[in-house]
């Protein structure tokens, strides 16, 4: 055996060496595999089971007038939000939600943010997954630096970094029109606490009055304001349960109020006044802000007149000049 093993050369032995490693740790990998598969197989038969069970009552509850393309359409949905739980777990869920996105779905409004979540890591999976594809096939001819493997590999980045970054641009969207939306409303609910509080009502009172009777005009604050009532009545601080609103939303006026709002439910006391000053100071900075849009606003306007008008003017103004000079060169020409 030590004859046979010296006739071969160090580096042959090494690369042996390391394949019988590699056997061992594709046999350890494929027997720990095997494992993880029958393990997941026992659950998914468990959930389907117990799927079955729920979407057979829900048929059975459901209307008998009820489109089959809609509940199909919700057995869909109902699908990916189970396979975005799936995914949402261990270190994949992490690298798929981070805390700041979580923090976005929160601000975004969605009635149930379990469901929202899977939702949006099944989304950004498929993304991910299909994006690239479709990207190859259609463009699977395209060179870069005249290579086709390069034109690939660009494609199918570009083609991730796509889906793996669009429901986090469609998420954010949303999030920043409702904050936009709860700067809109502000105005409107320091008053509405105001008059409610001058007919007596208390702070708790005013903002039931708020969350139940002005949903339609403040459709936004209303939502949040709900939220932190019915935190504030399962037993957290009036603090804790408006930090979302008053953190959220990179609002200072916002979260000027929220702490107002703390005050008063600690201490008690008038508000009326405060509340009629800062009021009023709210409106001053919209009236700056709308200020400062209109002066912006005509800054870009002046381009836009430049690349638009100033052509038109200058040839309804030296049109008649420009062809009288063009007409005495071409007699001069012709003379």
């Amino acid at each position: 055996m030590q004859a046979w093993l010296t006739g071969w050369d160090p580096r042959t032995l090494q690369a042996l060496a390391l394949a019988m490693l590699a056997l061992g740790l594709l046999v350890v990998g494929g027997s720990l595999f095997a494992h993880l598969v029958r393990q997941d197989r026992s659950q998914q038969r468990l959930a389907r089971a117990v799927a079955g069970r729920a979407e057979a009552e829900r048929v059975e509850a459901a209307p008998a007038g009820e489109p089959a393309r809609t509940r199909s359409l919700d057995s869909a949905v109902e699908a990916a939000e189970a396979l975005g739980k799936r995914w949402g777990r261990g270190r994949l869920g992490a690298s798929l939600l981070a805390p700041e996105e979580r923090q976005m779905l929160e601000l975004c409004g969605y009635p149930n943010q379990d469901r929202a979540r899977a939702l949006y890591m099944f989304a950004r999976v498929v993304l991910a997954v299909a994006l690239p594809l479709l990207a190859w096939l259609a463009f699977k001819d395209l060179r870069f630096f005249g290579s086709r493997l390069v034109g690939a590999m660009v494609m199918l980045f570009l083609g991730f970094g796509l889906g793996w970054m669009l429901p986090k641009w469609v998420a954010a969207r949303r999030a920043a029109r409702r904050r936009r939306a709860a700067g809109e409303e502000l105005p409107l609910l320091i008053d509405l606490l105001r008059l409610l509080q001058g007919v007596g009502l208390s702070m708790d009172q005013s903002l039931f009055v708020v969350v139940n009777d002005f949903r339609l005009v403040l459709p936004v604050l209303s939502y949040e304001l709900k939220a932190a009532v019915d935190q504030y009545a399962r037993g957290r601080t009036r603090e804790q349960s408006l930090a979302r609103l008053s953190s959220s939303f990179r609002n200072d006026d916002l979260s000027a109020i929220c702490r107002l709002i703390a005050q008063v439910d600690r201490h008690g006391g008038a508000v009326q006044d405060p509340l009629l000053r800062f009021a009023e100071r709210v409106r001053e900075k919209r009236k700056l802000e709308l200020k400062e849009k209109v002066g912006k606003l005509t800054v870009k306007m002046t381009g836009v007149m430049v690349l638009t008008l100033l052509p038109a003017l200058l040839i309804v103004t030296g049109g008649a000049g420009f062809l009288a000079v063009i007409r005495g060169l071409s007699r001069m020409s012709g003379g």
